[in-house]
């Protein structure tokens, strides 16, 4: 490979460089290796959203005058049912420690259409970050939580352990009494003991609005009224082991800084969000020969839409507002009677990377059963393990297993590497129920025994439509 000589410019350095979380600077070579890990094949997708991810850390370190004119290379994928649309795009997130919400194009309407509006998509991300945030604040925090929960309930127990230990109620412990039942919570022995606790509950006032387009509105209406009204107090008999998770979660309602949260959450959300949005081909609408169109409504979900991947702000209660300007939009679909031209140009138009998945082999079936790090067989022997059964299974029955599975696509409708777990569970339903008497042993599946148990099934049409 011949290598062109580069000329160097001077570009002003970034006037701030935002904090890089996850693996969001992970080269676009250390991605399609980590998403190997997990999904077999598809080379071709994996280095379209390895790049799109790459683009996106090369934005954020990039002049503060120039980062924000850079836009998300969205991705638009198209292929078969199980071929690992989903996967790819979860995976992702979860290598970049990003907030991630899937929905399915076909489950919303156009605005003034009964059903779900598309800026609750955004809101539901908002919240997925806010989740995320919240349970890293409360690792960070976690001894210190724990230990004042823990001194909490030792107060609580103070009493009834002097009572037992004969000395009056009302006497001041002396600190090693508070160690001796830190010892004796350590070591369990105050499992069966049980405790009051003084729980606070605020009465839930519903809102209910006609349409889902008003859950924001409803949520929002709900908490202005439920602080009208006082919170209750009463006590309540909790075991240890409860009472200590109780006092923890409400230790760490406590500590954690909600606004912080929010904060953090909401720069996330703007900056790392990932939104999947599935069956996108289901709200392309055809052109009949008079004119009019099949699915008025579905095209109106593309124009809803559109604002929301050009960037826009969506509003919301507690934010204020969410800027969509840079979440990375990947839409997928099947695109079985439609191809991706035929969405709407402007909607094309924010999708500049293509990448189509092809169907899975017999060889990727073989490969799905085995090499992935939760593979499908090694999922299924460490469930049957915790039974002291251990399943193993020869070369030749996985080659027949995979054999079976494509072709009972190829012959039905084709659900990719999801027809695999209905072959597991058809093939091991005997071992399965089994298992719990028949412990400890080793249970060999070979070709034979995978023959006996799914051939009859694969070549009969009948059994095949509702049991493959």
């Amino acid at each position: 490979m011949s290598t062109a000589k580069t000329t160097k410019t001077k570009n002003q350095p970034p006037a701030e460089t935002p904090p890089v979380t996850g693996g969001l600077d992970m080269t676009p070579k250390q991605i399609v290796a980590e998403l190997d890990r997990y999904i077999i094949g598809q080379s071709e997708a994996k280095r379209a959203v390895a790049i799109a991810l790459r683009s996106r850390y090369r934005r954020l370190l990039a002049p503060q005058s120039m980062r924000e004119e850079i836009t998300p290379k969205n991705i638009l994928m198209s292929g078969p049912t199980g071929c690992g649309k989903t996967e790819i795009a979860r995976r992702l997130a979860k290598l970049t420690n990003s907030p991630f919400v899937r929905v399915e194009a076909s489950s919303f309407t156009e605005v003034g259409y009964m059903g779900r509006d598309v800026e609750s998509i955004i809101r539901d991300l908002l919240e997925a970050s806010i989740t995320m945030v919240t349970k890293e604040q409360h690792e960070r925090n976690k001894e210190s939580i724990e230990r004042a929960a823990e001194e909490k309930l030792i107060t609580l127990l103070l009493p009834g352990f002097a009572k037992y230990s004969g000395g009056p109620p009302s006497a001041k412990p002396h600190d090693s009494t508070r160690e001796k039942l830190r010892k004796l919570l350590k070591e369990g022995k105050l499992d069966k003991a049980t405790v009051e606790v003084e729980v606070e509950s605020k009465p839930n006032i519903p809102v209910m609005m006609a349409g889902s387009n008003f859950e924001d509105f409803e949520r929002s209406m709900a908490d202005t009224l439920n602080t009208f009204f006082p919170k209750k107090s009463s006590k309540k008999k909790m075991t240890t082991d409860e009472a200590l998770k109780f006092l923890a979660s409400r230790e760490a309602e406590r500590v954690l800084d909600e606004g912080a949260i929010l904060e953090e959450a909401k720069k996330r959300c703007e900056q790392q969000g990932i939104v999947f949005i599935d069956e996108i081909d289901k709200v392309i609408s055809h052109r009949l020969p008079g004119g009019s169109r099949t699915d008025v409504s579905g095209e109106g979900v593309q124009r809803d839409l559109l604002p929301i991947v050009e960037g826009t702000v969506v509003p919301h209660r507690r934010s204020g507002g969410i800027k969509t300007d840079h979440i990375l939009f990947i839409c997928a679909g099947a695109f079985h009677g439609s191809t991706p031209s035929e969405l709407m140009p402007e909607f094309q138009g924010r999708f500049p990377i293509r990448v189509e998945l092809t169907p899975l082999s017999k060889a990727d079936f073989q490969r799905v059963l085995t090499e992935p790090s939760n593979s499908l067989i090694s999922q299924y022997q460490t469930m049957l393990a915790t039974e002291n059964v251990e399943l193993c299974f020869t070369d030749e029955a996985i080659e027949c297993m995979a054999s079976i599975a494509h072709s009972v696509n190829e012959t039905n409708e084709n659900i990719g590497a999801r027809r695999l777990y209905t072959i597991m569970e058809c093939l091991l339903e005997d071992v399965s129920f089994e298992a719990s008497d028949i412990g400890p042993t080793k249970v060999v599946i070979t070709p034979k025994y995978v023959k006996e148990r799914l051939d009859k099934v694969a070549k009969d049409e009948d059994l095949r439509k509702f049991i493959l």
